[in-house]
């Protein structure tokens, strides 16, 4: 028998999801029907798989070591039969004896032993059944992370959030098995930092919540607790965070605007192109003012908002604050281009003679373009209200810094 008490990282989703979590190769025939026959209890008393999860809850597993080692995918040791050394509820809702409390209290310490860690899912994993994947220990691949990647700094942090400025080159999120990405990173300094202990991640990850191209430097948003993912996962679903980005553009742009269009993807050649781009002026009032423009037939689209602001302008580049009012992939540098002001260092969209220029003299071999503010709603409460009404702010990297006093240096008149 085990028997699990649910922190604050477990608390607040359904016991049937944390069950699926726990069990990973468990199939929803097999947990049903172990609720239905109280082989798996919620409090001493029968589930049905529906019930919230709340902090102290007691989930016991009445189960034999071979079938949990076999839905669990790893072979615990003996020692490793209880989560907790708090007395656990029998079938019938008993309390155990006091020797039987003594043992768990014994042995709870070793649940969650080296294999369990390793039989975690990895994030990328397809089957985390597979050879590979077990063999691969996610814990080592963190703290590798950790010490490998360079130069990315930590702009805030509190119990349930981490905000950090990833530099030019490195990945938000692994595109391959192989790689080490900034959410290796974080989670290999929680671990180093001892922001959280190694048995936590059999059955909670910390995540980033939002991506940035490789090439695209900034903020990143991070939930180091279940709350805190879910907090700002709704945030910026709901656009609740105003996020900001600087870049340099080709071109003059002399004033304020809030452009809208339709963005079409091209999967097959990883780009996208914009379709009746009109201008509104710098604000968004009204749904009217998307009213004239033609939505495409025929194909995939999204409607997207960018509003700009030029902080710097020579006749040949300007020096623009996005405001991101909707975010799609590619979105700023598409709009730009399709605007005629693509962003410098950008050969995907831009102008290979303006590109050429600066990669010679600058050695600029990428798009400029840094994700630099984020905007807090106001609250008053729950996970997020350290961060009220606050703004977060990165420093531009090095390069672009050089940029902007090589190409902007004479400002004009705005």
């Amino acid at each position: 028998m085990q028997s699990i008490i649910i922190g604050k990282n477990q608390a607040g989703q359904r016991l049937d999801k944390f069950l699926h979590k726990y069990l990973p190769l468990a199939g929803n025939a097999f947990l049903y029907k172990m609720l239905r026959k109280k082989n798996i209890t919620l409090n001493g008393k029968k589930a049905e798989g529906r019930e919230i999860l709340a902090i102290e809850d007691e989930i016991c597993l009445f189960l034999s070591d071979e079938t949990l080692a076999k839905f669990s995918g790893t072979a615990l040791s003996a020692q490793s039969s209880h989560l907790t050394a708090k007395p656990s509820f029998s079938p019938e809702g008993s309390r155990m004896s006091a020797k039987r409390s003594e043992e768990t209290k014994a042995r709870s310490e070793a649940l969650h032993s080296r294999e369990a860690y390793m039989a975690a899912q990895v994030p990328g994993s397809r089957n985390q059944g597979n050879e590979k994947q077990g063999n691969l220990n996610a814990v080592e691949e963190y703290e590798r992370a950790y010490a490998a990647l360079k130069g990315i700094q930590i702009l805030y942090e509190d119990e349930d959030c981490l905000i950090l400025n990833k530099p030019c080159g490195v990945l938000a999120q692994k595109a391959s098995a192989e790689d080490l990405s900034l959410n290796e990173w974080m989670i290999g300094y929680l671990l180093t930092q001892r922001r959280m202990r190694r048995e936590e991640l059999f059955l909670f990850r910390p995540s980033v919540c939002n991506r940035l191209d490789r090439n695209t430097s900034g903020i990143v948003l991070c939930g180091k607790s279940l709350a805190g993912l879910q907090y700002l996962s709704s945030c910026i679903r709901e656009r609740k965070i105003r996020k900001f980005y600087r870049t340099i553009c080709a071109g003059a742009l002399r004033e304020p605007e809030t452009v809208h269009g339709y963005l079409v993807k091209d999967p097959g050649r990883n780009r996208v192109y914009i379709e009746n781009c009109k201008s509104s002026g710098s604000s968004l009032s009204s749904a009217n003012r998307f009213a004239g423009i033609r939505i495409p037939s025929g194909e995939k689209t999204s409607l997207i908002h960018t509003s700009y602001v030029p902080l710097k302008t020579t006749d040949a580049y300007t020096l623009l604050e996005v405001d991101l009012i909707t975010g799609k992939s590619h979105q700023i540098r598409a709009h730009l281009a399709s605007l005629g002001h693509p962003l410098i260092g950008d050969f995907k969209y831009g102008r290979d003679t303006v590109n050429r220029f600066l990669k010679k003299e600058y050695g600029l071999e990428h798009h400029l373009l840094h994700a630099c503010r984020v905007s807090f709603p106001e609250i008053s409460s729950g996970p997020g209200r350290e961060l009220s009404g606050r703004s977060i702010c990165a420093p531009a990297p090095e390069l672009f810094r050089k940029l902007e006093n090589a190409l902007l240096s004479e400002d004009s008149t705005q």
